[in-house]
């Protein structure tokens, strides 16, 4: 009796007794379980002693990431490293390398082991397989429409009565005037009635602060244009990238000065008669700097001016079409005088909303009254001036 109270001693009234074969499986099954614990604990410690391995090398040796820049005859590549450092190295992965490409260098910098993947399209650009805006859409400038379909659409649409009067079209338009005045909307235009993929893009935007992203960002643009021709590269507020230059030279600058140059080697590297043209546009065409005006590049100017009468009374017709008016007269609307095509646009649009908030659902003419009084307020307050340019022709 002893004994069984030895044997039972802590167990409780109740609880289950095992048998002995049951006590000697979950020994054996305890036993194995320790074992296989202690083998995953080694195999814990050995990947672990290998990612430490691989830390320290990957600190020691980090690999090195390079810009492809040119592709040698014999196969070798040109690719930047550190702040514009250029070396020549070999290919030795199973990808062909293009221009712009990033890659992964060997740690002795002596061959590519790795061409990285493009994360997206050139990010700044827009690009628009064909515009809906048509020369219809725009009101007045029948002189500019008809300079920008000599020098833009003729040479896209009918090449070949260039060659054979033997003359050659600008490779480049650059659009002037006050802002608002239809130069984006002229651009597009020109895209549509060709049937050419549409590239929009903002000069400011290609100079980057890393060194060499803006000349990088040129050269795609242009490959993408090229590859798919027939194309309209606009570049909107090119005076952001091709102001005069002064004397002495910041870093941002040389970056601004670097983009240029780039955009100036596009510009030469392409013919006349090539499926690719280009349209820029600034408000200030007095600080442009005059090597983007020479021949062979942007040797058309074009002026965007403030619409006369007719050309606001087209505008006017153009936006009053859309709308739901009552006894409006487009000719009184129209000898407001100063006026762009976007403050128009701004005038029709406005007075819409003062029908809103008067619960209408039509305009009248005292809507357009106050939007055109509320629009001179602001001209007042945001003044406009564009300095007159010397010796420029259409």
């Amino acid at each position: 009796m002893e004994n069984n109270t030895n044997v039972n001693r802590g167990i409780k009234p109740g609880n289950i007794r095992l048998s002995g074969n049951e006590i000697s499986r979950i020994l054996e099954e305890n036993i194995i379980l320790r074992f296989e614990n202690k083998k995953l604990q080694d195999e814990i410690g050995i990947l672990a002693e290998e990612i430490k391995k691989f830390k320290n090398n990957t600190q020691k040796y980090p690999f090195p990431v390079a810009t492809v820049r040119d592709v040698l005859e014999d196969g070798r590549i040109i690719v930047t490293i550190n702040f514009g450092s250029e070396i020549v190295v070999t290919n030795r992965s199973d990808k062909k390398v293009q221009i712009t490409d990033k890659v992964v260098l060997k740690n002795d910098f002596g061959a590519i082991t790795e061409i990285l993947p493009k994360s997206h399209q050139i990010s700044l650009m827009n690009m628009d397989e064909k515009p809906d805006i048509t020369y219809e859409d725009i009101g007045g400038l029948q002189e500019q429409k008809r300079a920008i379909k000599e020098v833009v659409e003729l040479p896209l649409k009918n090449p070949e009565i260039f060659r054979k009067v033997g003359i050659s079209p600008p490779k480049g338009v650059l659009l002037y005037g006050p802002p608002g005045t239809g130069k984006t909307l002229l651009a597009k235009a020109v895209a549509n009635a060709t049937d050419a993929k549409f590239i929009e893009v903002v000069a400011s935007e290609l100079a980057q602060k890393y060194l060499g992203e803006g000349g990088k960002l040129v050269r795609e643009i242009f490959r993408y244009a090229k590859e798919n021709a027939p194309a309209i590269i606009f570049i909107d507020e090119i005076d952001g990238i091709a102001h005069s230059r002064s004397g002495e030279v910041q870093g941002a600058d040389r970056e601004i000065q670097r983009t240029l140059a780039q955009l100036l080697a596009e510009m030469d590297g392409f013919k006349p008669l090539d499926r690719v043209k280009v349209i820029a546009a600034t408000n200030r065409v007095d600080i442009v700097d005059n090597a983007l005006l020479r021949p062979g590049r942007f040797d058309r100017l074009i002026e965007i001016p403030l619409c006369d009468y007719e050309g606001r009374k087209e505008i006017f017709k153009i936006y009053l079409n859309k709308m739901n008016t009552r006894d409006i007269n487009i000719e009184e609307l129209s000898r407001t005088e100063n006026l762009s095509g976007a403050q128009i646009k701004g005038i029709c649009t406005e007075a819409g909303l003062n029908a809103i908030r008067q619960n209408r659902d039509y305009v009248v003419w005292d809507d357009f009254a106050n939007a055109i009084e509320k629009t001179e307020k602001n001209k007042m307050t945001n003044k406009f001036s564009i300095p007159v340019v010397q010796e420029l022709y259409v």
